[in-house]
């Protein structure tokens, strides 16, 4: 009996896989984005990764994520792309769209797991006195440099993601009227669902609620189309590095899902 054939998914723009603090794009023992990217390319569906930096201010950020979305224009002949964005991902992609007018070449900005409204984990850092010493600074600076980023900017970073300048930001960054947005986060349930993830879980939680081990769902909630992604997936989980199902839920077939649903849409 003959394998049954993959259905595939006839999207009119490429993906842009646009991942957050931490991960990069590059050659690493970590796959960051796990089975997803050859999933996706499975059923059809032209992929791309975004190539910013691991530690990047939004700004420095959004013009590498413009340079790289010029590249897939050039490259496909499409005249826009679909982003799906992780973490971070999503405020260098509002930034790249309302900064340099990327409306006509976004068709649709997926974030999933984005702090929108700021990270609760960033206020207690930059609270802490420690990491406002010119010491620490240039350790860190050092560090992202070792990193393989091309601007990285530990301090910078962490000032951006707290809850009063992501105030300001989004009171700032406006939508484009061109461009579908759409907002997805999980939530861990509780503290030992990733250990990696306990502390910060559970100080969240004490502070604003459910959260997925780093964001919490008010922050992740953004927009006027918001969905929870049931099962009880960490914040990192659902990139699939660990190439497995988690709580029983498929990771791949999250952005399958996603995919399809941008193409019933004619994205």
């Amino acid at each position: 009996m003959n394998a049954p054939i993959p259905e595939n998914i006839h999207l009119k723009y490429p993906v842009v896989l646009v991942h957050g603090i931490i991960a990069h794009d590059r050659r690493s023992l970590i796959k960051y984005w796990g089975r997803i990217p050859e999933v996706l390319t499975g059923k059809g569906i032209k992929v791309f990764r975004g190539n910013t930096d691991a530690w990047g201010k939004y700004q420095s950020n959004a013009l590498i994520l413009k340079k790289t979305i010029e590249n897939v224009l050039s490259q496909t002949g499409a005249k826009r792309v679909n982003i799906i964005a992780h973490s971070k991902g999503g405020i260098d992609s509002r930034y790249l769209i309302w900064k340099h007018f990327f409306g006509d070449k976004i068709a649709s900005l997926t974030t999933i797991c984005t702090p929108h409204h700021g990270s609760e984990i960033a206020d207690l850092l930059f609270n802490k006195k420690i990491i406002h010493k010119r010491y620490i600074r240039k350790i860190l600076s050092i560090f992202g440099g070792l990193y393989g980023d091309a601007n990285p900017n530990l301090c910078k970073l962490i000032y951006q993601m707290t809850t009063a300048k992501m105030k300001e930001f989004n009171e700032k960054i406006e939508m484009d009227k061109n461009v579908f947005y759409q907002s997805l986060y999980t939530t861990m349930g509780d503290s030992s669902v990733h250990k990696m993830f306990s502390y910060t879980y559970s100080k969240i939680k004490e502070i604003s609620g459910e959260n997925d081990g780093l964001v919490s769902e008010n922050s992740a909630k953004w927009g006027n189309n918001i969905n929870k992604i049931e099962g009880r997936i960490s914040h990192a989980e659902i990139l699939d590095y660990k190439g497995k199902n988690i709580s029983g839920v498929n990771i791949p077939g999250i952005y399958v899902k996603i995919a399809k649903e941008l193409n019933n849409n004619n994205f």
